[in-house]
């Protein structure tokens, strides 16, 4: 059987930047504060939602009820990305195990999103109708900000890119003659 590293390679590596996004997502607190850069004017989502302490309370009491489940789902992931991992690295990887690897890592992705989005959706239902058209306003901008730096990163590496490919052709140019690869003639 003849083993096709390429594409089984390809595919973990989307797996476990997923996963590290995913990861990232499961253990943050659904209800923090992202740093004040990246809010309209600097201020606190929470503080901008104008939770009521009740409201606070509701969802203090829910994050807590799942603390215990979040973090077992977060170390199912990162042991089945670990075992992965492995698996890519032993000298002659198995591509059946690879596959198999691939698909615990999956499932533990989809239990991590699972758990987020339920959360997520006890959050809302203690939110305001008011409060989650804002919410969903802040998520908007956080989302266009985002896609701008990604978009200005690109940008920035195109440019790097375009400054390398200048100065190798500026250091061809500047080769003398023969370095160029035109040969030698005897002078007579």
């Amino acid at each position: 059987m003849k083993l096709h590293l390429k594409p089984i390679l390809l595919s973990a590596g989307l797996v476990l930047s997923s996963a590290i996004g995913v990861f990232a997502q499961t253990t943050e607190p659904q209800a923090t504060t992202p740093p004040a850069a990246h809010v309209p004017n600097g201020g606190d989502p929470i503080r901008e939602l104008n939770l009521s302490p009740e409201q606070r309370e509701r969802i203090r009491v829910m994050r807590e009820q799942n603390r215990e489940e979040r973090s077992a789902v977060a170390q199912r992931l990162r042991e089945s990305n670990r075992l992965l991992q492995e698996a890519l690295e032993i000298d002659n990887p198995i591509e059946s195990v690879i596959e198999q690897r691939v698909k615990d890592v999956a499932a533990a992705q989809g239990e991590a999103m699972r758990l987020r989005i339920m959360s997520e959706l006890k959050i809302r239902q203690v939110l305001t109708p008011d409060q989650r058209v804002l919410l969903k306003t802040l998520r908007d901008q956080a989302s266009t900000r985002r896609q701008e730096r990604q978009m200005e990163h690109l940008g920035e590496r195109q440019r790097r890119m375009e400054d390398r490919s200048l100065r190798l052709k500026e250091r061809r140019r500047m080769r003398p003659p023969a370095a160029q690869g035109t040969p030698n003639r005897p002078i007579l």
